[in-house]
């Protein structure tokens, strides 16, 4: 068969930075089917990364080259992403009769406006979103503000762990790019759904809700599958490694399931509720659709049936996995276990891989 008959296989890391840990997934694409190529969760030292901003680059690196060595990816172009929180965006209106370069012009004309911050110490990003409803002759763009230490210490942390960085995203973007390759699996019934995407981590627990694929609020609350490690210790004294693995693998005592497990549970869905009601009281809306759980303690056994009962929402557990398939060396059962863990770094994946190098 002639070569140019066939597909151009591209490949692609995404790689999610959180408090506790880096994720890496490489994705490749030929003929418009994603495949899993490897993966990689590596611990991140205390400290290293704070309320998702990094603050010892070299640190982070060599988390990113302990991740390496264990999914030994075959690319090093990767998109990684700074936190919502750590972005100033904004849709403004711009002459759609300006050039490229007249447009970034204005653009840092315009962004000087509302930045609280010296120009110079900001990384400015934008892109035209396409006519403005109603106005032939405007353009909407997105304006994309970031502090420039914010970015360095990023790509800091990337040179240090090896990688290539390709393209620089934000978290919510990700997010909003998973949930809308999802959403046709979700079988919501809403003709224009709210969806509350809870990502769950180690410490922090993000809630982020959804209208018509773009996320319209966004919380973190302190709250995380630690709190369940830290009480196997304490319970049953184990070190924090032998309770990580036991709550993931079991063989915990018969008394776990009622006495720590349980009053686990009940917290994160009053935690959840919690996040929710905070929601509707700086918001019009008084209800969600469907609940998506994401993050490393979203898969805790039981966790999303009590949501569902409690809450009353239809709930499930992200799986990005559903909408590919995976390279026969890596563990399919491990892949499943990590699958809610790994949806932002599937989303920061799945950004440029039409763009990717081979």
């Amino acid at each position: 068969m002639f070569s140019f008959l066939r597909g151009k296989k591209q490949n692609m890391l995404g790689l999610d930075i959180s408090s506790s840990s880096v994720k890496l997934l490489e994705l490749s694409s030929r003929n418009g089917k994603v495949q899993i190529e490897s993966y990689g969760v590596a611990a991140l030292p205390h400290l290293a990364v704070v309320e998702r901003k990094i603050q010892e680059p070299e640190q982070v690196g060599e988390a990113i080259r302990l991740v390496i060595e264990r999914a030994r990816p075959s690319t090093r172009h990767t998109v990684a992403a700074v936190s919502g929180a750590s972005v100033i965006t904004r849709t403004i209106q711009m002459d759609a009769t300006l050039s490229a370069s007249e447009l970034e012009s204005q653009i840092l004309i315009e962004a000087d406006q509302f930045i609280p911050f010296p120009i110079n110490e900001v990384a400015i990003d934008f892109e035209v979103l396409g006519p403005t409803k109603g106005r032939p002759n405007k353009q909407d763009v997105l304006l994309v503000a970031c502090r420039l230490e914010t970015v360095d210490y990023l790509q800091d942390a990337l040179k240090y762990g090896g990688l290539i960085p390709k393209v620089v995203d934000v978290e919510n973007y990700a997010i909003e790019r998973a949930v809308s390759l999802l959403l046709p699996r979700l079988k919501i019934e809403a003709a224009d759904p709210l969806i509350a995407v809870v990502d769950i981590g180690a410490t922090m627990t993000n809630l982020s809700v959804l209208r018509r694929e773009e996320i319209i609020y966004s919380r973190d609350q302190v709250f995380g599958g630690k709190q369940l490690t830290d009480e196997i210790m304490r319970r049953f004294n184990m070190s924090n490694g032998e309770a990580g693995y036991a709550k993931k693998k079991g063989g915990l005592p018969a008394e776990y399931k009622r006495d720590v497990l349980l009053p686990f549970l009940q917290t994160a869905v009053q935690q959840i509720s919690r996040a929710l009601q905070l929601f509707y009281s700086s918001s019009a809306y008084n209800h969600i659709d469907y609940i998506l759980l994401a993050g490393g303690s979203s898969a805790t056994e039981g966790l999303a049936d009590m949501v569902q009962e409690h809450l009353g929402t239809p709930t499930s557990v992200a799986n990005p996995f559903v909408l590919t398939s995976s390279n026969p060396r890596i563990n399919q059962e491990a892949l499943n276990n990590d699958a809610p863990a790994l949806l932002v770094a599937f989303g920061l994946a799945m950004r440029n891989l039409d763009n990717a190098a081979d």
